[in-house]
Parts: structure tokens; C-alpha cells; sequence
């Protein structure tokens, strides 16, 4: 078991309590991947970011259907922008970003996202690990990738490759998933700096300054 935070839940004005999390760089982007039981962890998590979250998150959520309905029902809970990606869209601090429905999600160079119609990887589409490969290349040390909740092994091999660049894994802790194949893959494959209880990842987020 790696480091854990004891840090509290988020007060009901958005604004996290202090938590023991500390890092020796400053990152630039986190990645967080989720598929079975997703839509109930990120609700814990988005919801206690408080709207002065400094870093832009992109998710991949497996899900079947419109994903602009899952943008919309996040962007009445939570306190920062919510925004169903589009081709060529830059990255912007300080907005949570959701793969659409039937797109793989994928980090370019110049720091923007494209989409792509490629095969699905692990039977997805879109790919937890297109994501995080993709991401892992440009952004490398500065990558922040999060496992949650799910019923395969997506996520594992680029969560790996966030690590060996340097970047920061983290997995939920398969305990508290709903779903826990997939973090304990994760687990198994990246050997993550922190595995975390649910309602510490916001906590660990708010922490990364």
C-alpha cells in the first residue's frame, strides 16, 4: 500500500481543507480514467473541487450514449467549467474536459486535444489508455493520471507510461470502487505512487497547488 492522505471531505462552500499531500514539482495536467461505477465516483470527486482548481482535467468515462448529457449534468454540480471535448480544442487550466461518446481523446503536441475514430482499444472507445499514452508524450513528467472504478483492465498500460515518464499514477483504492477490476489492474501493472479511498483524491487534487 502506498502513501494515504487522512485528510477530510470538502465544507459545503467548495473550498477544500488543507491536506497533507506535498510534491517536490509543479504539474500541468491530470488524466483520470473511469469506466463501471464511474458516474457516482466522479460526482464525489468533481463536486469538492472548488472553482478555483488551477488544473485542466481530462476524463475518459466508458459510457454508452451521449456523453454531452453526462457534460451537461456535471456542469450543474460542479464549481468549475465542464466541457465535452471538440477536435483541436486547446488546454485550458482550470476546466475539466470529457471525452465524447465514440472518440478517442488524445493530447497533441502543441497542448490541445484532437479526437479520433480509430478502433477501440480494450473494446472502448474512448480509450482510458489513448488518453493517457498520448498524454504521457507531451506532457510527460508533468502528467498527473488517475484509475478509478471499472470492470476491465483500461487505464493500466497508460498509466504505466505516465509513471516511466515521470508522471504521477494513482489509483483508487479497489476497496472502495464499486467496480474494483480496474484499479487493482492498474495496481498491478503501474505500481502507482499513491493508492487512495475515494474521498481522498479531491483532497490529493486541491493539494497539487
Amino acid at each position: 500500500m502506498k502513501k494515504k492522505s487522512t485528510a477530510g471531505s470538502s465544507p459545503a462552500d467548495g473550498k477544500l481543507k488543507s491536506s497533507k499531500f506535498s510534491f517536490d514539482k509543479k504539474y500541468e495536467l491530470v488524466v483520470l480514467g473511469c469506466s463501471a461505477g464511474g458516474i457516482e465516483a466522479l460526482k464525489t470527486i468533481l463536486t469538492s473541487l472548488p472553482k478555483t482548481f488551477g488544473y485542466a482535467i481530462a476524463i475518459v468515462q466508458h459510457v454508452a450514449g451521449d456523453s454531452n448529457t453526462l457534460a451537461d449534468f456535471f456542469g450543474q454540480i460542479c464549481h468549475c467549467p465542464i466541457i465535452e471535448v471538440e477536435d483541436k480544442q486547446p488546454i485550458i487550466p482550470g476546466n475539466i474536459f470529457i471525452a465524447p461518446a465514440g472518440y478517442h481523446l488524445m493530447v497533441e503536441d502543441k497542448k490541445y486535444f484532437s479526437l479520433s475514430v480509430e478502433e477501440p482499444v480494450r473494446f472502448s472507445r474512448p480509450s482510458i489508455d489513448v488518453l493517457f499514452e498520448t498524454a504521457a508524450q507531451v506532457y510527460k513528467s508533468k502528467t498527473v493520471g488517475i484509475v478509478l472504478t471499472g470492470a476491465n483492465e483500461d487505464g493500466a498500460d497508460g498509466l504505466k507510461q505516465i509513471k516511466n515518464q515521470g508522471g504521477l499514477a494513482v489509483v483508487q483504492d479497489p476497496k472502495t470502487a464499486k467496480f474494483p477490476a480496474m484499479p487493482e489492474a492498474a495496481i498491478n501493472e503501474a505500481s502507482p505512487q499513491y493508492i487512495l479511498k475515494l474521498e481522498e483524491i479531491s483532497q490529493f487534487l486541491d493539494s497539487l497547488g
